[in-house]
């Protein structure tokens, strides 16, 4: 038989993808994979499902959701290019905003650690007093040599 014509068992479909059988049952179930008709007393399942089980744990690992999965199988069989590009540009698109949070959480927070580092003693902690407030005050552009007012 040829590599592609070969016919595994669930259990052998999952380590050959690398993946549960439960994990192969859930795919299921959302019809990202077939359920194969009972042949000789169970189930058995084309080889060339792996690729296609690796190709939803990849895009799993890009923050596809499994909605977003299926759509693309679905455009795949149709060969719809630039459906295609148009649901990967939709995640592009939530990768940036995600990381423009990210680069904004950063700065707060080391502002928010210089601040602490060099504010006195006898003031609250400059971290959970700007995390208790109701509406965070803009911060100030933090440099190195920034100092809080009234600090040497």
């Amino acid at each position: 038989m040829m590599a592609e014509n070969r016919l595994y068992t669930i259990g052998q479909l999952a380590k050959a993808a690398g993946v549960g059988i439960e994990t192969i049952r859930y795919y299921q179930r959302r019809a990202l994979l077939p359920v194969p008709q009972v042949s000789s007393g169970f189930r058995t399942y084309s080889a060339a499902l792996t690729e296609r089980i690796r190709f939803i744990k990849r895009a799993q690992e890009l923050g596809f959701s499994l909605e977003e999965i299926g759509n693309l199988l679905l455009l795949e069989d149709s060969d719809d290019r630039k459906a295609i590009r148009h649901v990967a540009q939709e995640r592009l698109t939530q990768v940036r905003s995600k990381l423009a949070d990210l680069h904004r959480m950063e700065s707060m927070l080391s502002h928010l650690i210089h601040a602490c580092e060099s504010a006195s003693a006898q003031v609250q902690c400059p971290i959970i007093q700007a995390l208790g407030q109701e509406e965070p005050a803009p911060l100030p552009a933090c440099h190195p040599t920034h100092r809080l007012a009234g600090q040497p």
